[in-house]
């Protein structure tokens, strides 16, 4: 089965930008394969603003998520696999959704279906 992640992280940027407020990722900086500006990392992390008008060619695949943005004037191309991405809020309020590793979430115990009992 695919991950759910890239679907929610595309309604939650569709749903901040739909409402005027500013798109902000918390990036995994560390993980594998993440292309980001170095001298912005801090602690492991980096904090990406995906306005519209901050980054061009935005791109939210089910695999990664990638742009072309500038950095102190500087052009960079941004590469980040979707599971890097720890979470996508709006900065203006805090709203938003951060994600946990697939891996380390513990599945819920199966039961029975409900049974429903026809009273008269």
């Amino acid at each position: 089965m695919t991950s759910i992640q890239p679907y929610l992280l595309r309604s939650f940027y569709d749903w901040i930008v739909d409402n005027a407020l500013t798109p902000y990722m918390l990036v995994d900086a560390e993980y594998e394969d993440v292309t980001v500006p170095e001298q912005y990392v801090e602690n492991g992390k980096i904090i990406l603003n995906v306005s519209p008008t901050a980054v061009q060619n935005l791109a939210l695949d089910n695999d990664s998520v990638n742009f072309s943005a500038r950095f102190s004037g500087q052009p960079f191309s941004v590469y980040v696999p979707t599971e890097a991405v720890l979470g996508i809020y709006a900065r203006e309020n805090g709203k938003g959704m951060f994600f946990q590793d697939d891996d380390k979430v513990e599945q819920p115990v199966q039961t029975k279906a409900p049974a429903f009992k026809l009273v008269k």
